[in-house]
């Protein structure tokens, strides 16, 4: 069984472990150092712990399997993270489909995420909710010493009026 709930202070070092492996995962093809994965973990638990409050849970049999984050509670989704052994089992579309739903409640109309480009399976992740690329950008990662694509994604939660003569006037 699936459960979604709020992150607890307690988690933050299990959290962060889990946003690190799936890290590692989706930044494969972008040939990471020891360096940058030992800054990624270094940010990983800095984030979990002072950001927990933002962070909402997905659980599977007991065990935490994922996480996503609302670093600013605005629109946009500052992480999402599934643990690679729990990945395809419907976790993340429930996990998204609860951060969707608090999005909405706060009178937000858009939801927005970024990653990087080479990042298809989240990229094919979002597309299959109902996200669409909505800018694609190139630049320097110093860390990389290297050109990095991102793509922006957005899913537009509300309908939206155009107010233009058409079929529906």
């Amino acid at each position: 069984m699936i459960v979604i709930r709020n992150a607890q202070e307690q988690e933050a070092e299990v959290l962060a472990a889990i946003g690190l492996r799936a890290w590692r995962q989706a930044t494969t093809a972008l040939g990471i150092t020891t360096t940058l994965y030992d800054n990624a973990a270094s940010a990983f638990s800095n984030f979990t712990r002072s950001s927990w409050l933002a962070i909402r849970v997905a659980e599977f049999g007991g065990a935490v399997a994922g996480w996503a984050a609302r670093e600013h509670f605005n629109e946009a989704i500052s992480d999402f993270w599934i643990d690679p052994d729990f990945q395809r089992r419907g976790i993340g579309s429930l996990l998204l489909a609860d951060i969707e739903r608090q999005i909405l409640q706060r009178d937000f109309e858009t939801i927005r995420l970024e990653t990087h480009a080479q990042n298809e399976p989240a990229v094919a992740f979002f597309r299959h909710h109902g996200y669409s690329v909505h800018w694609l950008s190139v630049s320097y990662a110093p860390k990389l010493d290297r050109d990095v694509q991102s793509v922006g994604l957005q899913k537009q939660l509300v309908e939206v009026e155009s107010g233009l003569y058409g079929p529906g006037f």
